[in-house]
């Protein structure tokens, strides 16, 4: 069975397997290696990630346990919560605490890695809001970044700056944010980048994970069955 790598988080990712999106670029690169299996919800923050969280991972199987899981959480949390859709809103110590149980769920149930992906976030344009008022804003979203890099520290797990790392290039809100929110296709290659060189540094790569059955170059032209035998 070929490794599995889980993508868990918001509408970030539920949309990341789009045309362009950072899920279906880690898809393609693993395409004979590694299966990536999306596991995003849209509108979710983390209180609500941890009611479902059995229904999501159900306990690995020995040798079944993926080996890399994405916790990408916080847009929805950090959302202002005196607006529309502060019902989403989670304070900033309880996002924090729920990252910290998403984390000891996983270790605990045999879903072995997980990497905490901070985001920057300014408002939601799908919520109707007659005040004209952001739903959301880079300064808050700022604030759960740091709890999320945080959280990742006290847990022993690698964590990706997505808050900081894209505001170090000029015009980064509409360069990267489609909408304020969600991702553009230059926001989805960063994204990948990042999500890439971490799995990278983990000792995920495509020349240390097996391909999938022998490669095209592998097989002898003149007896083509011979390694299908091994």
């Amino acid at each position: 069975m070929r490794p599995k790598i889980y993508l868990f988080g918001d509408s970030i990712t539920e949309e990341s397997f789009s045309p362009g999106g950072w899920g279906s670029s880690l898809s393609h690169h693993f395409a004979r290696t590694a299966d990536v299996m999306l596991r995003g919800y849209s509108g979710y923050n983390t209180r609500w990630a941890l009611k479902v969280k059995e229904r999501v991972f159900p306990a690995a199987e020995s040798g079944d346990a993926p080996v890399a899981v994405t916790v990408f959480f916080g847009a929805n949390d950090a959302a202002v919560p005196d607006r529309c859709s502060g019902f989403q809103h989670v304070p900033l110590d309880e996002y924090k605490q729920n990252l910290h149980d998403i984390v000891a769920f996983l270790k605990r149930t045999g879903n072995l890695r997980s990497d905490g992906s901070s985001q920057p976030y300014s408002k939601d344009p799908y919520i109707n809001n007659l005040s004209g008022l952001p739903e959301r804003t880079n300064e808050s979203a700022g604030r759960y970044a740091k709890q999320c890099l945080a959280a990742a520290a006290e847990c022993g797990v690698p964590v990706i700056d997505l808050w900081t790392k894209m505001q170090q290039s000029p015009g980064w809100q509409k360069a990267y944010l489609r909408d304020g929110l969600h991702l553009t296709g230059d926001g989805n290659k960063v994204v990948f980048e990042e999500v890439i060189g971490q799995l990278q540094e983990g000792g995920i790569s495509l020349e240390t994970l097996p391909a999938d059955l022998p490669l095209w170059a592998e097989i002898d032209p003149n007896d083509p069955l011979k390694c299908f035998e091994k």
